[in-house]
C-alpha cells in the first residue's frame, strides 16, 4: 500500500505542479536557443504580415448569436480585401441559412445537413480561398485586432499554426464577471491552462489550441475524422508531428462568458476528457517518443489528467489503509476528506442556489 500511495502521490504532484516548474525552467532556455537561431535565418518577407485569410465558422441553430458574430468579424481591424467569411450551417434547421444568405457576398455560407462539426470544418476549409484559415465560433467575440495579431506569427516558416487567448468573463476584472462559484473557478482554471500554453509555446509547441481563435496553414489541414471531439487539439497535432510548430500568441483575443451552471461546465469537462482518449486512438503516434516531438509536453499535459482521477481514488484507499501507520498518511487522508466534503458542499449550494433560480423565474414568468 505504501507503494501505491507515493506512487499516486508523485503522479498528481507532477501532474499540477512538477510539470509547470519543468516547464519553468525549461522555457528560457529554449527560448535563448530559438533567438539565437532566428538571427542566423534571413528576415521574414513584409508581405507576411498581411496574408489573405479564411475565416470558417461551423454552426448549428445558431441564429440568435450569427448575425452579431457576423458583424463583429466584419469589423475587425483587417483589409476587407484580404479577409474572407466562410460559414458553414450544419444541418441547421432555424433562421441560421436565411440569415446567412442575407450576408452574401459578403459572408460565403455552404449548407449541409446533419454532418457533425468536424464535417462542418472539413467543408469550410475545403471552400476557403487562401492559405492561412482562421477557426471561430459562433459565440464568442474577436477583439479587433485578433485575426491580425493572430496571423502575424506565420511570418516565421517553422509555425504552422497559431492559437490565440481565450478570455472569459470571470478573469476580466472590470465587473462583468460572472457572480458564481462555476465562473470563478473556471477564470482559475482558464489562467493556471493559460500560463502552461505560455511555457509550452515558448519551449516548443503547445499541446492543442484554443477552439475559439485559432489559425493554421490551409497545406498542413488533414480533413478530421467525422467523430472528431476535440478538432482543436488534433488538428494542431497533426501539424506538431509534421514537424512544424503550434504556438501561443495571447495578444490574439476572444471573448467568452463561463458555463451558466455546474451541469454545462461538468458536460463540457466530460467531452474532453473523453476527446483526450480518442485522440490516442486516432494517432497513436501521439505515444510514441521518436515519433512525437511534444511527446513529454503531450504525456504530462494530455495523458497526465487521465491517469489523475485514478491516481487519486488509489491515493484516498491507500491513505485510509496506511492512516494508523503514521502521521504522513493520517494527515493525506484529513486533507483529502475535507476537500471532498467542502467539494460536495460547494455542488449541492451550487445546485440548490440554481433551483432557486430556476423558481424565481418561474414565479415572475406567471406574474407576467
Amino acid at each position: 500500500m505504501k507503494w501505491v500511495f507515493w506512487i499516486s502521490a508523485i503522479i498528481v504532484a507532477y501532474v499540477y505542479a512538477g510539470y509547470p516548474l519543468v516547464l519553468a525552467a525549461w522555457a528560457p532556455l529554449a527560448a535563448r536557443r530559438r533567438a539565437r537561431a532566428a538571427r542566423r535565418r534571413p528576415a521574414s518577407p513584409p508581405e507576411g504580415i498581411e496574408p489573405p485569410v479564411s475565416i470558417v465558422i461551423a454552426a448549428r441553430n445558431e441564429a440568435a448569436v450569427l448575425r452579431g458574430r457576423i458583424e463583429n468579424l466584419l469589423a475587425l481591424d483587417y483589409p476587407a480585401g484580404r479577409r474572407e467569411i466562410v460559414v458553414v450551417s450544419d444541418g441547421s434547421s432555424d433562421e441560421t441559412p436565411a440569415l446567412l444568405a442575407s450576408y452574401a457576398p459578403a459572408v460565403r455560407s455552404i449548407c449541409l445537413p446533419p454532418s457533425g462539426k468536424a464535417a462542418a470544418l472539413n467543408a469550410g476549409v475545403g471552400a476557403a480561398s487562401h492559405e492561412i484559415v482562421v477557426f471561430a465560433d459562433a459565440r464568442q467575440r474577436f477583439a479587433p485586432d485578433a485575426v491580425r495579431r493572430l496571423v502575424a506569427r506565420f511570418a516565421d516558416p517553422e509555425v504552422g499554426a497559431v492559437s490565440g487567448e481565450l478570455v472569459i468573463d470571470a478573469e476580466r476584472g472590470d465587473g462583468a464577471a460572472a457572480a458564481s462559484a462555476v465562473g470563478d473557478g473556471v477564470g482559475l482554471y482558464w489562467r493556471y491552462e493559460k500560463w502552461i500554453r505560455r511555457r509550452e509555446s515558448a519551449v516548443g509547441s503547445v499541446v492543442g489550441a484554443t477552439g475559439a481563435i485559432y489559425a493554421v496553414r490551409r497545406a498542413l489541414w488533414r480533413p478530421l475524422p467525422p467523430d472528431t471531439l476535440l478538432d482543436d487539439v488534433l488538428a494542431p497535432m497533426r501539424i506538431a508531428l509534421g514537424g512544424y510548430r503550434v504556438v501561443f500568441e495571447p495578444s490574439a483575443i476572444a471573448f467568452d462568458t463561463a458555463s451558466p451552471d455546474a451541469v454545462t461546465e461538468r458536460r463540457r469537462k466530460v467531452r474532453t476528457l473523453a476527446g483526450n482518449y480518442q485522440l490516442v486512438r486516432l494517432e497513436p503516434r501521439l505515444l510514441v517518443p521518436g515519433a512525437n516531438p511534444l511527446f513529454v509536453q503531450f504525456v504530462s499535459h494530455k495523458m497526465g489528467r487521465l491517469v489523475v482521477p485514478y491516481a487519486l481514488i488509489a491515493l484516498l484507499v491507500s491513505s485510509a489503509a496506511l492512516a494508523s501507520s503514521g502521521a504522513v498518511y493520517s494527515l493525506a487522508l484529513v486533507v483529502q476528506v475535507t476537500f471532498y466534503v467542502l467539494a460536495l458542499h460547494g455542488a449541492a449550494a451550487a445546485a440548490s442556489g440554481q433551483r432557486k433560480a430556476h423558481g424565481k423565474e418561474l414565479v415572475n414568468a406567471e406574474l407576467d
